[in-house]
């Protein structure tokens, strides 16, 4: 998750861990949703963010962010509050049997990758450790989010190996979780899971995107954050497609899958992630109610909750859609403020794209950012 988003500043819990697990506790089981094919629904929870009810019924997956890796190379939770709420989310198996539980180890800001992944014995180490964490919370697999190989933006050690080695560590990893599967009598189909959180451009460039993905069961694409507080624009931070007004360079979900798709990696591992929050830039300049313009600063994120509940049609913003891009924004043209952000509308057009090109599901950041399922019932009718 890039810069500026909710993902990468630490939060507070907001409700206590007793109250969260009673939620988890009194759901009411509900026989789990039918997906066409191998479609999943992928939801990205935190451990700082858990949210007061889960319909387990309309996920097939949880990604619990985030596991990162301590001074020795060794995965572990650093917050104690952590372990409680992965307990939670493993418990709601008891609503959908189908449900699985991966332990995402990384997001924006977390170090430690490139030390880890730079030996053989480094490799053994942080595959062995993140097996063992994975075991002990009874999770069902492994998701790395690395922002990013061969890349320092986010203020993490890099180096120019990490391309070769980034998939050498998803070998050692994918030979562990199989070995752990066999000792433990798990069937092919039902295997301990590898994925990543992928981007694309110059993520490209620095990883063996067209080797590493035999080692994975599918690749989450953060088809999100292409606009934000590094960019010099305002625009769709997560647009399907490209605007009227896009420059040629600017980034989009459809063309972020079609350079996945071109390194040889079948349609079936690809999930498109979707976002379920904003970012706002104010001091835009007020051509095309501020799309693709300059700004004096970036304003914040918003999750879609507060847009629903503050923002959308108040407060001097109004609703605009970008029916090229599949994108709504926010305009106030008396403050001058922009907000991109996704929502139902465009939400429904991303499932329908990841649906009628037989990708491998859709992925959203995260769950607790939703509005009474707002989102995720758009993903989910979309589907039937």
């Amino acid at each position: 998750m890039r810069p500026g988003t909710i993902a990468g500043v630490r939060q507070a819990i907001g409700l206590s861990l007793a109250g969260v697990l009673a939620c988890f506790a009194g759901a009411t089981a509900v026989a789990p949703a039918e997906t066409p094919g191998h479609f999943r629904v992928i939801a990205y929870v935190a451990g700082w963010s858990p949210p007061p009810v889960i319909h387990a019924e309309k996920l097939t997956h949880i990604n619990f962010a985030f596991a990162r890796i301590d001074g020795d190379g060794k995965v572990e939770f650093k917050d104690p509050a952590f372990a409680p709420v992965l307990k939670s989310l493993v418990a709601l198996k008891q609503q959908n049997p189908r449900l699985k539980v991966l332990i995402s180890v990384g997001g924006w800001e977390a170090d430690g990758f490139s030390d880890a992944a730079l030996t053989d014995a480094s490799r053994k180490a942080f595959a062995q450790s993140a097996i063992d964490l994975m075991r002990q919370h009874r999770a069902d697999g492994i998701d790395l989010d690395w922002e990013y190989p061969g890349q320092g933006v986010a203020g993490i050690k890099y180096r120019p190996e990490d391309k070769q080695n980034f998939t050498r560590l998803l070998k050692a990893m994918r030979e562990q979780l199989d070995a752990a599967s066999a000792t433990e009598g798990r069937p092919p189909r039902d295997r301990y899971l590898l994925t990543i959180a992928s981007a694309d451009r110059e993520y490209f460039d620095h990883t063996e995107m067209d080797r590493l993905h035999a080692h994975l069961d599918w690749i989450n694409v953060m088809a999100y954050d292409f606009f934000n507080s590094l960019t010099p624009t305002t625009g769709h931070h997560a647009g399907l497609y490209a605007s009227e007004h896009a420059a040629p360079t600017d980034r989009n979900a459809d063309a972020s899958i079609r350079q996945h798709l071109a390194a040889g990696i079948p349609r079936e591992k690809l999930v498109l992630g979707v976002a379920f929050y904003g970012r706002g830039f104010a001091g835009v300049d007020a051509r095309h109610d501020g799309l693709h313009q300059s700004y004096q600063r970036y304003q914040g994120d918003h999750s879609y909750r507060e847009l629903v509940e503050k923002l959308i049609d108040e407060q001097g913003f109004v609703r605009r859609w970008d029916d090229r891009a599949k994108a709504p924004f926010l305009w106030n043209a008396e403050a001058n403020t922009f907000i991109t952000y996704d929502d139902p509308e465009s939400i429904r057009a991303k499932s329908r794209y990841a649906r009628d090109r037989r990708l491998g599901g859709i992925m959203f950041w995260e769950l607790s950012q939703d509005r009474d399922d707002e989102l995720l019932d758009a993903i989910v009718t979309s589907l039937e």
